[in-house]
């Protein structure tokens, strides 16, 4: 069984900078490859850790990859916000940033209105 990941460690790492030309001139129409890490990384706002934190919910790493399969499919539909349904916790996710901007768990959702959404994936 997998160990449960704690937010903090979520955040990428800024990756130093080559020291020769090479390394640091990035080819003509070619993304870096931090770029195309960041674009691909889940992020978490002060926030959504903040709520995480104070609710005790972490998440394991199959729950991590399925959060960003809900926003690579929201994505291709052109969402910009988006709700995820997900178990008995929901999440507000900024589709473009990869970035969950709350969450609220369970038993929080009762008589909760979401706002500022797009859309919504119920993630199994």
């Amino acid at each position: 069984m997998n160990d449960p990941i704690r937010v903090g460690q979520l955040y990428p790492a800024k990756i130093p900078p080559k020291t020769s030309r090479a390394a640091t001139a990035p080819a003509v129409g070619k993304e870096s490859f931090q770029t195309v890490l960041e674009d691909k990384m889940l992020k978490f706002s002060g926030h959504a850790s903040k709520r995480l934190e104070q609710r005790g919910i972490e998440f394991n790493p199959e729950q991590l990859r399925k959060i960003g399969s809900a926003i690579d499919k929201a994505a291709a539909k052109g969402s910009k916000e988006s709700l995820l349904l997900m178990q008995d916790m929901a999440l507000i996710v900024n589709v473009r940033n990869r970035t969950v901007v709350t969450a609220v768990d369970g038993g929080s959702m009762k008589d909760n209105v979401f706002t500022q959404i797009d859309s919504a994936v119920i993630v199994s």
